[in-house]
């Protein structure tokens, strides 16, 4: 069955510091939406700006708030090797499905180190790992064949987010561990019909937040084989991936049309990306709107 993950985004007071109540408004917008879990502090949540301590708080509020009602998955990947282990064992013991860990960035990897990397790791973890395949962001790609000799050593890898433009690598995953109980999700919504006709197990994708219910609905529609409902939803967030690209961070404009949907938080974001061309704004907010209201003719 396939499933939409989104990446929540993270809502900060005036200290960039998480502000758990405007943040309980999140979950309860994703929740009440009817998505099928929540990335916790992913690329869409800002996690670069918090420390261990406060990354491992967030993920502890987090489980205590959606109590049960969603899978979560945390986002426990950064540059200190130590610390994305103790992150990755303490979500595990907090209950969370996964950890899902991008490769270390700013170095870049070659495939041999990658597979150091990930088999270390899930050697040391007490739980299940995913792993994070963003190239644009971590500087490397891991291959099909890297994956599927870490699946193969490695039971507890148990799935991958591939954030890649090249949607043929996503299929060459799937085809690297079939037989295996292994879930590959794209990163980029609009690959989510092409993710399920190679094999895979849906989207974890950042227009969710916006949009949460017609994602849901476009993924039901998938699982009870409603191909022209599929076909009319998926054309609607094809409409709308533009968003991604109007400012140099989404998050914060991903924040602002959620307050324009309803959704009482104060849109913040992690300097230098605190700010935002309202022009852009308008724009963004007039494309929404008309995606919105063509949804509505086919509800």
């Amino acid at each position: 069955m396939a499933k939409i993950i989104p990446p929540a985004v993270t809502v900060f007071d005036e200290n960039e510091k998480p502000d758990y109540e405007a943040n309980k408004k999140v979950i309860d917008f994703l929740v009440q939406a009817g998505v099928d879990g929540i990335l916790v502090l992913g690329s869409s949540g800002e996690f670069t700006g918090l420390s261990k301590q406060e990354k491992e708080d967030f993920f502890r509020f987090y489980y205590t708030y959606t109590a049960g009602r969603v899978e979560l998955y945390a986002g426990t990947g950064g540059m200190n090797f130590r610390e994305v282990v103790e992150l990755s064992n303490a979500v595990t013991a907090m209950g969370y499905q996964a950890a899902m860990v991008i490769a270390p960035y700013y170095y870049a990897l070659g495939q041999e180190k990658l597979f150091l990397y990930y088999d270390t790791l899930a050697k040391a973890m007490d739980g299940n790992l995913y792993i994070y395949n963003y190239p644009a962001r971590s500087g490397c790609s891991v291959a099909p064949e890297t994956v599927r000799r870490l699946v193969e050593g490695n039971p507890n890898i148990r799935g991958l987010k591939d954030s890649v433009t090249d949607c043929s690598h996503t299929n060459l995953i799937c085809r690297a561990v079939e037989g295996f109980d292994f879930q590959v999700y794209s990163g980029f919504d609009d690959q989510f019909l092409y993710n399920l006709a190679s094999g895979g197990a849906g989207s974890i994708g950042g227009l969710a937040n916006v949009v949460p219910e017609l994602w849901s609905d476009l993924v039901h529609a998938a699982n009870t084989e409603n191909f022209n409902r599929v076909m009319r939803l998926s054309h609607l967030i094809h409409k709308l991936m533009p968003l991604y690209g109007m400012d140099d961070n989404f998050s914060l404009l991903f924040k602002k049309l959620m307050v324009h949907r309803g959704v009482e938080i104060m849109p913040t974001a992690i300097f230098p990306y605190n700010q935002m061309n309202q022009e852009v704004y308008c724009q963004a907010e007039r494309l929404l709107d008309n995606v919105l209201e063509e949804y509505r003719t086919i509800r």
